[in-house]
């Protein structure tokens, strides 16, 4: 790893933007303290709102300063910790407290800055979080070796371990799990660290300490059109993703996917010395028996296979496959929460419920409703308008769905735009009901009366907000309502 001259937060006056309804600044708050700053947390929504993140911080000497941003509260402070959620153009405090000189960081540059532990980080538009845990999985259970070389003769940026004595563990990180930052005192140079990594982490990664971070092994999954209210192009949103390969030190590996057009053009962003490696789901070796279904779980299953063949040492290949195969899949992505018995007699057959509301892209959700048979599944969409263009999985649907009921700010004009586009789907199981409390009776209703029908999926290519706080409570939602249906 190479050395990074770290600045200490001790004694500074630190605050912090951004803790979240469900924690999301609780961690690096929380780390800040044990380093001696002087924390200060801000954030616009109320003390009532945050009633519960708040508590987590119960005891600890942290001022809030709550409802709303205050240049002043900014303008005092030596060093800003933005959460990643934060758009530092969009905000005029924050975008006049940078102009006026006031240094930032994230949580994430914090904890990298400081990561001894050898790094694996994946990215991209679907499927990193699914692809981060299969590979965290696999280490997990592969029988790592107590005593590995993370350096070749030359390589700059990693430390030896041999000879340590200590047996690697594997730490999951990033925009998956909890705060790392409290774990860096046992993170040592033989331990593996993975990361599912962000856009909105990426963009800042080339501000860290040392001239920018890119993990030792970059994964990069895809990039479909995703946050363009915030990256504003295509190409912006494009080079936020291309930092986690822009600055890998010689000896590390950049992992590719060959079936993703774009992504697979991106070995010149790999620097002298980096090893590309390009998985694919083609090729006479066929596909892997795998517990989560969908083609797009093949791809995320053949890069975790990239990254374990990637590693620079000896592990138990047999075990790391074997916990890839049996890997039964993430919550909120395409999860079987629900099944019940519709019909009677002869005709009597099963319903299933999906929740795949970490769907917030169209690509995601096509990548859903491909995994079906045509006509087979109800689809309910729509939410939040990320401003992004949807009019491919509006055709899809058009073509594939067995009916499409549509929720939240986009689901009108989503439901539209699929009657309109025609298609063997009949214009009355193309409905807006709204919330969710009225589309899922609405789609077992129809199940019942059409005996193709054997699914109702949650896939709502559209953010959660206005309607719930994040994906997690639409998902949790859909399963209530979900296993409340009873049988007609």
């Amino acid at each position: 790893m190479r050395e990074r001259v770290v600045e200490s937060v001790k004694g500074k006056r630190v605050l912090v933007m951004g803790l979240g309804r469900f924690g999301g600044g609780v961690g690096v708050s929380k780390w800040l303290v044990e380093q001696g700053a002087i924390v200060t947390v801000n954030d616009a929504a109320s003390a009532e709102e945050l009633k519960e993140s708040i508590a987590l911080l119960d005891g600890l000497p942290v001022t809030f300063k709550l409802g709303g941003h205050v240049l002043e509260d900014f303008l005092a402070a030596d060093l800003l910790v933005l959460n990643p959620a934060v758009d530092k153009q969009a905000n005029e405090v924050v975008r006049e407290a940078l102009k006026r000189g006031i240094p930032y960081t994230t949580e994430m540059n914090l904890f990298v800055e400081r990561c001894r532990g050898f790094t694996i980080g994946v990215t991209g538009s679907v499927g990193k979080s699914t692809t981060t845990t299969l590979i965290y999985e696999a280490l997990r259970h592969c029988r790592l070796p107590i005593a590995y070389c993370l350096l070749e003769e030359g390589a700059g940026n990693r430390q030896s371990a041999i000879g340590n004595g200590k047996s690697p563990r594997v730490f999951l990180g990033g925009n998956i799990g909890k705060s790392l930052l409290s774990e860096l005192p046992q993170i040592g140079a033989q331990d593996i660290v993975v990361l599912e990594l962000s856009s909105f982490m990426l963009e800042e990664t080339p501000r860290v300490s040392g001239g920018g971070w890119s993990p030792n092994i970059a994964v990069v999954t895809n990039v479909f059109p995703n946050h363009l209210d915030r990256h504003h192009t295509m190409a912006e949103y494009s080079a936020a993703k291309q930092n986690i390969l822009k600055f890998q030190q010689p000896g590390d590996v950049a992992v590719l996917n060959n079936d993703h057009e774009l992504v697979s053009r991106w070995t010149h962003f790999a620097r002298p010395g980096v090893k590309v490696v390009k998985y694919t789901t083609r090729g006479p070796h066929g596909k892997m028996e795998l517990v989560i279904p969908g083609e797009h779980n093949q791809s995320n299953a053949a890069a975790a296979v990239a990254v374990v063949d990637a590693l620079p040492m000896q592990i138990d290949r047999a075990a790391a496959m074997e916990a890839i195969q049996n890997f039964p899949g993430l919550a909120h992505r395409l999860a079987l929460v629900h099944s019940r018995e519709i019909g009677g007699g002869e005709k009597k057959r099963t319903l299933r419920f999906y929740n795949d509301s970490k769907a917030t892209s169209p690509d995601a959700s096509i990548t859903a409703l491909l995994a079906f048979e045509a006509g087979t599944a109800v689809f309910i969409v729509g939410g939040y308008d990320k401003h992004i263009d949807l009019s491919a999985f509006e055709s899809l649907l058009a073509e594939r769905a067995g009916g499409v009921i549509g929720i939240g700010q986009t689901g009108q004009a989503m439901v539209d735009r699929v009657r309109a586009a025609g298609g063997p789907l009949p214009a009355e199981r193309v409905v807006y009901a709204e919330t969710l409390e009225k589309a899922v009776p609405l789609g077992v209703a129809w199940a019942e009366a059409s005996e193709k029908i054997a699914a109702v999926v949650l896939s709502p290519a559209s953010a959660s907000w206005g309607q719930f706080a994040n994906y997690e409570k639409r998902g949790e939602r859909f399963i209530e309502i979900s296993r409340a249906q009873q049988s007609r």
